[in-house]
């Protein structure tokens, strides 16, 4: 429960600024709070285990129950076995619900920020900034009092359909919402009106009006202010897919190579229409009377023209099928770039559930090692490993999004890395070894200094 309040908490803190005064009821605040939740549990259950394992090991070596079970002749890898056994467990959960329920979520929770965010109450209008979320306006504030009602320098741009612009200038004012909530009203003072008049196009003359006012009145329909359930078809992402639909969104995508290949063949084959130019221009040769006994070479037979037409075709059509290519290289770069993409989250899916077990094998032996409980020097160390795990995770995807390695490499870096980690803690453990035992240290660098002085006198 902590590290998934933990996650959650970083959540509304990131989009913090784009929730506050949206004014979401509480039903929106709960649907939001519950997708964030399902969406992090895969990455919550992991710290989870290393956090409690660290915690269960470092009471029972704090207390001496794991001297007292290793007296009695249990090792401590069969005492890990029934807890290994849950972990496998909370992997294996872990997977199903990346699988299963996260990508649902993910659409869900993609979809509700998105509204929530463009959603448009009256007073998330700040002063110094252009405001654009109303349909057709564009709004600018110089100055708002504590209560944001009374507002002072008032720009208001609308856009119209036949491109004729109007803008309203103003002192003072009020901005306030109508009792119903379903308008936000402008009563402005102490202005000016600035209209457009006129058919608007190239080379036509239009005519500004300027019409002053003492008092002025604005009102905006809220009903696209209302957070709105938006059409999930907009929104994809690799993210939203199970594993089923990766595989066949890979191979969609794959499938395809015949045709760039199709594609680089016809933009190539534009240009070996330059081996016909050399036999129409035969016709404007003009060869010397003694040609067998005179050395010239083919371009100083054709008349300048003539050649500086070759030319100019030449380089336009190069430059043509250079642009061609170009275009279809990044076309493809694209289309890899989306492969990998999918390729990640597939291979995310299964690297979330693995971490489960590999930070179980570091929290179980380094409890044991620490011999302390409670939330002090093992939520330090969950922390520590936690940072690691997660720091790995991230640099794996960003090499794997770069191309710089490939998707299994990049998305397994972590596992392989704390994987060695975890199997070397666990021999320390079942040894009793003083990893972190002030003492241990000491003697060894006390032999190590007495060797030294011994070498060096000799």
């Amino acid at each position: 429960m902590i590290a998934l309040f933990v996650l959650i908490m970083q959540f509304f803190w990131l989009y913090i600024d784009d929730l506050v005064g949206k004014g979401l009821d509480f039903p929106t605040l709960m649907q939001l709070t519950g997708l964030v939740t399902v969406y992090w549990i895969p990455m919550a259950l992991p710290l989870a285990l290393l956090l409690s394992s660290i915690m269960t090991f470092g009471n029972l070596g704090e207390t001496f129950e794991i001297v007292a079970i290793k007296s009695a002749g249990i090792p401590l890898s069969r005492f890990m076995r029934p807890l290994m056994v849950f972990a496998i467990a909370m992997s294996v959960l872990a997977f199903f619900l990346a699988n299963n329920f996260v990508p649902v979520a993910n659409l869900k929770l993609t979809r509700l920020k998105y509204d929530i965010i463009v959603s448009k109450p009256a007073f998330d209008i700040k002063e110094g900034t252009f405001y654009d979320k109303i349909d057709g306006y564009i709004i600018k504030l110089g100055k708002k009092e504590k209560n944001d009602s009374i507002i002072h320098d008032v720009v208001i741009f609308q856009k119209s359909y036949n491109l004729q612009d109007q803008v309203i200038f103003a002192e003072k004012g009020v901005m306030r919402i109508t009792p119903d909530k379903k308008f936000l009203q402008f009563v402005l003072q102490d202005g000016w009106r600035l209209e457009e008049r006129g058919e608007r196009y190239a080379g036509a003359k239009t005519e500004m009006i300027r019409m002053g006012f003492k008092t002025y009145q604005k009102v905006f329909d809220l009903s696209t202010f209302r957070v709105k359930t938006s059409d999930s078809t907009q929104f994809y992402d690799p993210k939203m897919l199970s594993i089923r639909q990766l595989n066949n969104a890979i191979d969609s995508i794959s499938g395809i190579k015949n045709y760039y290949e199709q594609r680089l063949q016809n933009d190539v084959s534009s240009a070996l229409q330059f081996a016909r130019l050399a036999d129409s221009s035969k016709k404007w040769l003009t060869l010397p009377k003694k040609f067998d006994t005179i050395k010239v070479s083919y371009a100083k037979m054709l008349p300048d023209s003539i050649r500086d037409m070759i030319l100019d075709r030449t380089t336009s059509q190069y430059a043509s099928v250079k642009n061609s290519v170009a275009l279809t290289a990044e076309d493809y770069y694209q289309r890899q770039k989306n492969i990998r993409l999918h390729e990640i989250e597939w291979h995310k899916k299964f690297t979330l559930s693995a971490a489960c077990i590999v930070l179980f094998l570091i929290g179980a032996p380094l409890g044991s090692i620490i011999r302390k409980g409670g939330l002090g020097l093992p939520l330090v160390f969950s922390i520590i490993f936690f940072v690691t795990f997660h720091l790995l995770n991230t640099f794996g995807e960003k090499f794997a999004k770069e191309d710089v390695l490939n998707a299994t490499e990049g998305m397994w870096l972590s596992t392989l890395i704390l994987t060695p980690i975890g199997i070397f803690l666990t021999v320390k453990a079942m040894r009793d070894s003083q990893l972190f035992n002030k003492e241990f240290y000491h003697r060894t660098f006390s032999k190590v200094k007495r060797f030294y002085s011994t070498f060096k006198e000799q």
